[in-house]
């Protein structure tokens, strides 16, 4: 036995990146990617000191109620929509997220999406797999240009900023609706111009979603927002599952009330709506935004900075720098 703290990761991640911790903690790491259920977490938990955990972990009063040691549990994400940040603080528990390192990777895919959606590429991928390509026809396939359509972007922090940067390249005009507005150095360096929510729906071509899962943004997009949009509008979502009704999306795509839309989050993921695996005018993709070696490695590493300062160790010691409620210490 040892007397170092404990701490417990939830998911096989980057070995390098965890034995930092090894000199400081007693490190147990899943050797297997699975979602455990609220009297596994529970379990597991129990008698730790701390714990790295990613989106399938739903911690709340009930998971914790055992872990009387634990002070910290750091989230491989920025989101914290798995987290009951209210039930750990009232229990004195550290909670930290994985800011600014996805930023740039998050940017990059929306813009896949949003270019898949508008060239129709993932259905006309399938049609040549499936062996359809006898002779290039003049008409078929056709899809949206980008350039100089208006691109815009509902939430404008980090990640919303990343993504309008690079609307400059293809010539786009950005409009946004936060509920802040930003500074105006930050409008102009994104290019942007700040509108309400109704006229936001109006006016974009590609209605970018890149804000947080909260109460209240939970179907901030539904039926009669999506009425609002241009029958040749498309939405790409790259936030959470929840924001959008995915019921309300996969009627108005299945009625080309909208003409296209690009998802990487679900309403109950894995789980993806039926109707929407019906349709050839919609991108779906497995929640990979931040999906890059570089990427998820510097989320690790952040994971275990918050960890190690939480308990006094390194640059930050004493003062985790991705905290949620800075109020526990």
């Amino acid at each position: 036995m040892t007397d170092k703290p404990r701490v417990w990761v939830s998911r096989p991640t980057f070995p390098g990146v965890i034995a930092r911790l090894d000199p400081y903690f007693e490190v147990t790491v899943e050797a297997d990617e699975r979602k455990f259920s609220p009297s596994e977490l529970a379990a597991r938990l129990a008698g730790q000191d701390a714990a790295i955990v990613g989106l399938k972990d739903r911690i709340g009063a009930a998971e914790i109620a055992g872990a009387e040691r634990l002070r910290m549990v750091a989230n491989l994400a920025v989101g914290y929509d798995n987290i009951d940040l209210d039930a750990l603080s009232a229990a004195g528990i550290a909670v930290s997220n994985t800011a600014d390192v996805l930023n740039e990777s998050v940017a990059d895919y929306t813009w896949a999406l949003l270019l898949g959606a508008a060239r129709r590429m993932s259905a006309a991928e399938r049609w040549l797999r499936d062996g359809h390509w006898q002779a290039t026809e003049f008409k078929a396939w056709l899809g949206s240009d980008v350039r100089g359509r208006t691109l815009g972007i509902l939430g404008m922090g980090r990640i919303g900023q990343a993504i309008a940067r690079r609307a400059v390249g293809f010539g786009m005009p950005v409009i946004y609706y936060n509920r802040t507005r930003l500074p105006e150095a930050d409008e102009r360096a994104c290019n942007a111009r700040h509108v309400d929510k109704q006229q936001l729906l109006r006016e974009a071509d590609f209605l970018v979603l890149a804000l947080p899962l909260t109460t209240q943004t939970r179907h901030a997009i539904g039926a009669p927002e999506l009425a609002l949009m241009k029958a040749t509008a498309m939405l790409i979502n790259i936030a959470r599952g929840g924001i959008v009704d995915d019921a309300a999306l996969a009627a108005a795509l299945r009625e080309r009330r909208l003409a296209g839309a690009a998802l990487d989050v679900f309403e109950g993921e894995p789980k993806v709506h039926p109707a929407l695996l019906t349709l050839d005018n919609v991108v779906l993709s497995p929640h990979i935004a931040s999906a890059t070696t570089d990427t998820r490695r510097a989320m690790t590493s952040v994971a275990v900075d918050n960890v190690l300062a939480m308990f006094g160790h390194g640059p930050n010691a004493g003062r985790p720098p991705n905290l949620l409620n800075p109020n526990v210490l």
